[in-house]
């Protein structure tokens, strides 16, 4: 059976430094944690989500990492389903909380974290930061941009070490 191509579809609304409250402006500090099987239960289209998640954390070559306002870890504002390649690491979906897309959204700095968030891994890794996916054409050259990342052929896109260190920092305190 032939696998789905996942394409990365997310606009990198903000690089902040943690999540940043749309109406107040407040920034507030984030973790990052494997989702458990309760909670992907709760994680479905009905509830506004895009992706099949379930299916994502059922995938033996890949984690679910939830991300969560500091001390607050029942409030999901966003997933990332990454896998380790053994010299980098590889994003295939990332998705914000329904209640963070959009003009009416919550907060900004979703994605942005959750993409620094596996830069970490792959540095703690001894990786160097080395991240890759692959975007939709249309978003090829905002992850060029945003992320710094680099269109390496088709719609293969790699984060390098020298952007990925800049993001880590942006997000996390060395």
């Amino acid at each position: 059976m032939k696998k789905k191509i996942q394409y990365i579809d997310i606009e990198i609304d903000k690089i902040t430094n943690s999540i940043e409250n749309t109406i107040s402006g407040d920034s507030f500090d984030t973790d990052v944690h494997p989702i458990s099987k309760d909670e992907i239960k709760q994680i479905k289209k009905i509830n506004g989500w895009h992706f099949n998640w379930n299916y994502e954390f059922n995938q033996t070559d890949r984690v679910v990492y939830k991300l969560t306002i500091k001390d607050n870890f029942i409030i999901v504002q966003g997933l990332i389903s990454i896998s380790d390649f053994k010299d980098h690491f590889y994003l295939h979906l990332i998705e914000s909380a329904p209640f963070n897309r959009g003009k009416r959204k919550l907060y900004k700095g979703i994605p942005g974290n959750l993409v620094a968030f596996t830069c970490k891994e792959s540095w703690d890794k001894g990786y160097e930061g080395f991240v890759a996916f692959i975007s939709k054409t249309a978003l090829i050259e905002h992850y060029e941009h945003t992320l710094g990342a680099v269109h390496i052929g088709g719609n293969k896109m790699v984060i390098f070490p020298g952007e990925a260190l800049q993001l880590i920092k942006r997000y996390y305190k060395l």
